[in-house]
């Protein structure tokens, strides 16, 4: 959610490098070369003290063994690391752990980062690997003796939590579904997984490369090994109903008493909303939102619009203040946050993908509401797996495979994934309705943003 690098994102996607087509056309100022000329700008003691630069997983599996090689899944799809370019290298040279191939030095050179590349990219990776790949000799002495284990414990090559989440996710599809599509390697290509947190990623692969504005990929191999991956994402949610709910006057009451009921929050607010249904008379819950539309970009907006200056919009407010009132907002903001979603899927069907189920995980997963609002609004069956800490399951199948448990990720995946629950769409014509109406208002409101945006820079021209 740092979003300091915005300008240094501008600066770099001025330079029209080839590189940019695979990360949507524009890096994003949560990516890491704006971050990286971000701390050079403003940090420049620091700048000159770092021996390495690294992502989070890729720190994690080097303080466990001591292998600085990293992660094909953290340097494609945050770095810019051109990934197909080195799966041709991978392909001849017949191996999965090698030096790094796919670095453009033209881009950094470019963008003020050269030194970055100096020393054979010491400072970002001399070696990249597939994920799951064994990582040195194992977990180190030290390691080992931090964590608890065995000296020696095969470590896979990291992945983004995220990733990590589709990884545990992406086959938790019902069994009848795999045996008859079990020869279709296009099968897999019609699932998206919703990883949904503070922020929620949108995951999906397709066989070729797909190319889409404004939505990060495509990455070749950064999640399922020999598919292209598409990541869409929202960058505020589960911090955005926080955030609406913490700001409500009506918010300590609720929160007291859902501590006394032994609750959470969320599942009052549930509680709340179906009892609404019947004292308002409404055709059907997600109707008591009719006067209230939540665009929600408070944290700008990732995909498919690719713009970090987007202000989120509550249209509808009333000088109401009750604990209801906090219900519809709640309410509203998971609709909004819901057509955010379809005009994800939308936009990434209209490019070439053919999405039609969707699978999810994360700490809104467990939100039964959020969930139902998400099928509803989107038209499409949700798949929940039986394993909902699906983020841990993908990290340890990397484990299993870089134990040899597995010959492929692929395989790992099929053999430890398990479908639980399914969400389906309302069949009440009216509630179709209801939502085609809310997300052409959605739609409606960036619109005119944009419009009020240029109206204001030019009163200040």
């Amino acid at each position: 959610m740092d979003h300091r690098a915005v300008k240094q994102a501008e600066k770099i996607n001025s330079s029209n490098s080839p590189v940019l087509q695979y990360c949507g056309g524009a890096v994003s100022p949560e990516m890491e070369p704006p971050k990286l000329l971000w701390v050079k700008e403003n940090l420049q003691e620091s700048w000159s003290m770092v021996f390495r630069w690294m992502d989070l997983s890729d720190w994690l599996s080097y303080r466990a063994t001591g292998d600085d090689t990293r992660s094909l899944c953290t340097t494609v799809c945050k770095w810019t690391y051109l990934g197909h370019a080195h799966m041709q290298r991978v392909h001849e040279k017949e191996s999965r752990d090698m030096e790094a191939c796919g670095w453009d030095d033209e881009f950094w050179e470019e963008i003020g980062l050269v030194d970055l590349v100096d020393g054979h990219h010491a400072k970002i990776g001399r070696s990249v690997a597939f994920p799951g790949h064994p990582l040195g000799s194992g977990l180190t002495p030290t390691a080992a003796k931090e964590l608890g284990l065995v000296a020696g414990t095969p470590v896979g090559t990291s992945l983004i939590d995220a990733h990590a989440g589709g990884i545990g996710v992406i086959e938790s599809v019902p069994k009848s579904d795999t045996e008859a599509k079990e020869h279709d390697k296009d099968a897999i290509c019609r699932r998206m997984v919703l990883v949904c947190g503070t922020s929620t990623c949108h995951m999906a692969v397709s066989q070729s490369k797909l190319f889409i504005p404004g939505v990060w990929g495509p990455f070749w191999s950064a999640m399922v090994p020999e598919y292209w991956l598409t990541e869409g994402g929202q960058s505020a949610t589960g911090a955005l109903l926080d955030y609406v709910i913490e700001n409500h006057v009506a918010s300590s009451i609720l929160a007291n008493r859902a501590a006394s009921q032994k609750i959470s929050l969320f599942e009052l607010l549930n509680k709340m909303l179906e009892a609404m249904v019947q004292d308002h008379n409404s055709p059907f819950l997600a109707a008591l939102t009719q006067d209230i539309h939540v665009l929600p970009d408070f944290h700008g907006n990732r995909s498919p619009l690719a713009d970090p200056k987007a202000k989120g919009v509550i249209f509808g407010l009333s000088l109401d203040s009750s604990e209801k009132q906090l219900a519809l907002l709640y309410l509203a903001t998971v609709q909004g946050i819901a057509y955010g979603t379809r005009h994800i899927v939308e936009h990434c069907n209209a490019h070439g993908h053919k999405i039609d189920t969707l699978l999810a995980c994360g700490g809104l997963a467990k939100n039964s509401l959020f969930l139902q609002q998400h099928a509803d609004i989107i038209g499409c069956p949700i798949i929940l797996p039986r394993e909902s800490e699906s983020v841990l399951l993908g990290a340890a199948i990397l484990g299993a495979v870089a134990a040899k448990k597995y010959p492929s990720l692929n395989e790992a995946m099929k053999a430890l994934s398990a479908p639980g629950q399914v969400i389906h769409p309302s069949k009440d014509p009216k509630v179709k309705k209801y939502h085609d109406a809310k997300y052409r208002i959605f739609r409606e409101l960036y619109e005119q943003q944009l419009s009020q945006r240029s109206a204001m820079a030019k009163a200040l021209a």
